[in-house]
């Protein structure tokens, strides 16, 4: 155990793609779970019954009042309370614990998988500072909802854009995928066209 322990430190060291990586992810994970302490404790988005409204569907939200937090910033930005049930910007809605453990543990999995691409180990390794720096991002996005779900069984969504037409309400977490995911399509663009200038 301590030769594991050992050469997982020795990989952690020897390129600068887990620090990033990792760093990264610490830091998406800490803004992400700050933002909705204050979101939830400091501007107290989801008093009493916020939460049963939003977990209910059309019939029976007739007979609830809607006693989620909602701030209007300006004419393209508000901090609206939205508990997801589902993946990235509410899509794939899981209500139940067999759906949420589903995922919680899909985005563990993820995370765990991501971690060891940083560490060279697994089929996905970050070789490259834009891959860790993607690396990073879904792995803090990933594990910040996961506590979220993990915690309350949805995850806090705050972050509201429907003013200009983005239907979705979304958080830090959310964010660091979406950044993430365009890291790693930058990545292969980037590549791809190196790969083609040697030929």
């Amino acid at each position: 155990m301590a030769d594991l322990w050992g050469e997982i430190r020795r990989r952690a060291t020897a390129s600068p793609a887990p620090r990033i990586g990792l760093g990264l992810a610490v830091l998406i994970i800490v803004l992400d779970q700050i933002s909705k302490w204050l979101v939830l404790n400091v501007l107290r988005f989801s008093p009493p019954g916020c939460l049963e409204f939003q977990r209910a569907s059309g019939v029976e939200r007739i007979a609830l009042p809607n006693t989620c937090g909602h701030i209007e910033l300006s004419p393209v930005f508000d901090l609206t309370m939205v508990w997801n049930k589902g993946v990235s910007f509410g899509l794939f809605g899981a209500d139940g614990p067999l759906g949420r453990f589903i995922l919680v543990a899909f985005s563990i999995a993820v995370a765990c998988l991501l971690i060891a691409g940083l560490l060279g180990y697994g089929p996905v390794k970050a070789v490259r500072r834009l891959q860790a720096v993607a690396f990073g991002f879904i792995i803090g996005g990933a594990i910040g909802n996961a506590i979220d779900r993990t915690l309350y069984g949805a995850v806090v969504d705050f972050l509201n854009f429907s003013d200009v037409y983005f239907p979705y309400v979304f958080n830090i977490a959310d964010v660091g995928i979406n950044l993430g995911v365009a890291a790693v399509i930058l990545d292969v663009l980037l590549n791809d066209r190196k790969d083609r200038a040697v030929r």
